[in-house]
């Protein structure tokens, strides 16, 4: 069921992995939607994607051109806006890039929907958990919730993984990271992450425009790309296993994080545009389950059914984040949210989807990893 006064889409980004399965599920709850995608050559090669849904019309151009903003803004009642590179570690070198699409991409949006005519009554902005840096924590000695910053050097060089209390160095406890928790983002990535929902929200009840912010947990499923080595663990691990490789793990492989399928994302995302109980407000969707970055590569073995083990590494990333993992108790209390697909059933989609289009042609993480150091 379409929302009121609600018909026509604007969906940024619409092209991508969470995009596409966005844009099916709109047009078939109705909508008319249009996309507007440049087509990322690390993403899609500049080629459109076999699985884009073609009662959507595409608009090939960049979010940066505001002439071209202006005109598809016009024509829309709502607009998803997913556009963002994406990559933790890549923007640690690229910061230019990822400021400059992700952050001015998103003020010259802003600066559209609120000096030019238009009939825009939501604005959906995806956003990421990278947001946290690490998540929250607990202190059983002193008793006490802790935010923990970056571990230091140190620490990191002595293979001692856990952050330390602040005030009396105990190892401190994970817990899942709700709303509150203070944004410390630890990759440029996740900095613009912070600059998109920010001046989305502050816009947004300035100028009263409806304006939601969804805080996704790491998204995983079919369609994600193998030409993207920065894609996410789910895919890279796949694509390794593939080429009978070890998926390569960070420090312990213990880190612990969520993974939320992207029809989860997806029904989300057409879910909050008839629903005004989460307007202006920040949202973690994942699906409040932590599982360590060690067991999902042993549970992609275990579906490709390969005699293969997770290289530990033992090695760390500067600004690497230990552990974050959402509390959804909000999405639940405000939505009536509830993820339905487990980890399992998703993983099983992603290894069929990675067999089905040459995912074990080609493994880019080795590329991906001389980049970074």
């Amino acid at each position: 069921m379409k929302s009121k006064g609600i018909e026509k889409v604007l969906v940024t980004g619409g092209c991508g992995f969470i995009g596409s399965h966005t844009v099916d599920l709109l047009i078939g709850k109705g909508y008319e939607v249009t996309i507007l995608d440049n087509l990322e050559p690390q993403v899609h090669r500049g080629k459109v994607p076999i699985y884009l849904n073609k009662n959507a019309k595409l608009i090939k151009g960049d979010v940066r051109d505001r002439e071209l903003i202006l005109t598809l803004v016009r024509e829309a009642d709502a607009i998803i806006h997913l556009a963002a590179v994406v990559g933790v570690w890549q923007s640690m070198y690229q910061l230019n890039k990822y400021l400059d699409y992700n952050t001015r991409g998103t003020a010259t949006l802003l600066d559209v929907l609120v000096n030019e005519e238009n009939d825009v009554k939501k604005l959906v902005v995806a956003s990421s958990i990278a947001v946290y840096g690490e998540g929250k924590y607990h202190c059983e000695k002193c008793n006490e919730t802790k935010y923990s910053g970056p571990r230091n050097e140190e620490q990191l060089k002595n293979r001692v993984w856990d952050p330390p209390c602040p005030d009396c160095g105990t190892f401190l406890k994970s817990l899942p990271t709700d709303e509150s928790k203070p944004l410390m983002p630890t990759s440029i990535y996740a900095m613009s992450k912070r600059h998109q929902e920010e001046m989305c929200l502050l816009i947004g009840k300035t100028y009263g425009i409806p304006t939601v912010v969804l805080r996704y947990s790491n998204v995983y499923g079919p369609r994600q790309t193998i030409f993207n080595p920065y894609t996410g663990a789910a895919a890279i691990f796949a694509s390794r296993i593939l080429n009978n490789k070890p998926p390569y793990l960070f420090e312990d492989g213990n880190q612990l994080r969520d993974y939320i399928h992207v029809k989860d994302v997806a029904n989300v995302n057409a879910q909050v545009l008839k629903s005004s109980s989460v307007d202006y407000q920040a949202i973690n969707i994942g699906v409040g389950q932590a599982t360590s970055i060690r067991r999902l590569a042993e549970l992609l073995i275990e579906i490709y059914r390969v005699k293969l083990e997770p290289h530990i590494s033992q090695r760390y990333r500067r600004g690497d984040v230990r552990h974050c993992y959402p509390d959804i108790g909000k999405a639940q209390r405000l939505l009536n949210y509830k993820p339905s697909v487990s980890i399992e059933q998703g993983l099983r989609e992603l290894a069929q989807w990675g067999k089905a289009h040459g995912w074990g042609a080609v493994d880019f993480f080795e590329k991906a990893l001389e980049g970074l150091e």
